[in-house]
Parts: structure tokens; sequence; C-alpha cells
């Protein structure tokens, strides 16, 4: 992860429109850039799963790739809505908290696969910026690995419930790095600190302790990732405002959708949130339902 540079790159300015993968050459081997390509395409799961190293080349003038949607394996069945999350009895019963576990595998798929997209949508970000979503999608990885243990501790494994690809669905509205940064790196992940840490309760309440030290771990290790986000949407933006990041969102996207119940104050102020920062993502409340 790491602190961003203080080169003067105005990562907020509006990159190359959307282009279709197929009219663009494939990036060289060898490359990072091809780790990448590679990586959001596949639709081998044991390549998601535990894809090779990251090599240390990189191309020269690269293209702004922008990837529509990821490769998925054919037994992952992909819906359009997904089932509610089961509250805190329901998951007792291990195959409720195995199908909750999934999910939140797969959002860990989604992240580590949407690093790999940033890499390629926005070429011309500083090669720092690039450096740490690679190391940030190495933990989401890492983290999945986790996830998928813990399922086959309970009889399941990766791909035995359907899964929604939500944050498909809105982090490629992302115009810039920082976009990108606000909404992944401020926003989901953001949220991520809120929604471990009360998971972390709920397991240990069931007497799940591998369930809630998994939850803690992922907690630990997202609070760098939220820290990343937060240095680098600062250095684009030359500021850490509340309403400049929510400009930032891409539609349909709010706030509301950023934050868990309750906020995990200790590690997003510990990742960098400004206390007032948090005051007004607290309290925010949109004005209309179609807001």
């Amino acid at each position: 992860m790491g602190s961003a540079p203080a080169r003067a790159w105005r990562g907020d300015e509006e990159q190359l429109t959307s282009t279709v993968v197929m009219d663009i050459p494939i990036p060289p081997e060898g490359t990072a850039e091809r780790w990448a390509y590679d990586y959001v395409t596949s639709e081998e799961l044991g390549h998601k799963l535990a894809p090779p190293p990251v090599p240390a080349g990189w191309e020269e003038a690269a293209p702004v790739r922008r990837i529509e949607r990821p490769g998925r394996p054919s037994s992952l069945q992909i819906v359009k809505r997904a089932h509610k999350s089961p509250g805190p009895d329901a998951i007792r019963d291990p195959a409720r908290r195995a199908q909750l576990v999934h999910t939140f595998l797969h959002h860990e798929l989604q992240a580590a696969e949407l690093m790999a997209w940033a890499l390629l949508a926005f070429p011309e970000a500083p090669r720092a910026f690039k450096v740490g979503l690679l190391r940030i999608a190495g933990d989401e990885i890492r983290h999945m690995a986790m996830y998928a243990q813990y399922m086959e501790g309970l009889g399941h494994a990766f791909g035995e419930f359907p899964v929604r690809d939500w944050f498909w669905e809105r982090v490629p509205r992302s115009k810039s790095p920082a976009h990108f940064a606000a909404v992944m790196g401020m926003g989901l992940e953001g949220g991520n600190l809120d929604h471990t840490a009360r998971f972390a309760g709920r397991f240990r309440a069931i007497g799940d302790e591998e369930g809630a030290r998994i939850q803690e771990i992922v907690c630990a290790e997202e609070v760098p990732h939220v820290r990343f986000g937060l240095r680098w949407f600062q250095r684009f933006t030359e500021g850490l405002d509340f309403e400049a990041w929510r400009a930032h969102l891409p539609e349909p996207l709010s706030p509301m959708v950023m934050r868990g119940s309750p906020l995990n104050r200790e590690d997003r102020i510990r990742a960098g949130f400004p206390e007032d920062f948090l005051q007004e993502l607290d309290k925010w409340a949109p004005e209309s339902r179609g807001s």
C-alpha cells in the first residue's frame, strides 16, 4: 500500500471513454498489465483464487483498456438480485453461515478484479498508484483463500451459491483515478471496516471463533487499503472534503451504501478519516429515495 508521492498529477482529470477490450491489443507478456488483463478476463476459477505472481515489467506507453465485464467460470451462477444477508440468529445454521461467507468471498473477488481493472483503465496514473493497486489485489486474493478454507470446513465450496456482480455493475463508471479512489478505497472498502467489525461480533456471539477471527483479520488489513484510497484521493483532488468525495461517487451510488451501522469509527480514524468527515457520513441522508 504505502503513501502517495507528492508529485502534482491531476488524477481527477477525466480519462478516455470506455473502450471495448477486443478493439485494443492484449498487453505484452511479462508485464503487470498482462497480469491484470489475464486476471480480470480469466474464466478459470483456479486462476481467480491463485493467480501467478505479478511480473516485474511494465508496458511502455500502455493504452487505455476499460474492460466492461470480468470473465466468469461457467460453474458460477450470476444473478440480477442477491438474497438478503441472514440475520444474527440465522447464521447459527452452518449452511446459512457458508452462504454469507460465500458472498464475502465474491466481494473480495470483485475487489481484486477491479484493482486490476483500474490499472488497465488509467495507464497514465502514477506508477506508485498502480503498484499500490496490485498490492491490494494480492491482499484481496489472500482473503478469498481464507474464506474458501473456512467454507470448506463447513462442507461447502465457492460456486455453490448464486452471486451478484454488484461492484462490477457500478465501479467501472469511475471516470478517473480520483473517482476510483473515492468509490473503492474510501467508499466500499471504508464500508467494509464497518461490516467486518459488525460480523466479527455476530460470529463470536454464536461461538464461531474462527469466523470472528477471519473477520478481524480482514478488517485490520482493510485499514491500509482505505488509507491508500484516502491519501490518493487527497493528492488527486488537493483536499479531503466530504462533499467533494460525494461528488466523485459514480451515479447512482450515494454515501448510504458506503457505510455500515454502526460506523467503525476507531478503524476509520486509524485509516485517516477526519472526525468531521465521519460526522457528515454518519448523518447523511438522501433528499429523496431517488437520490
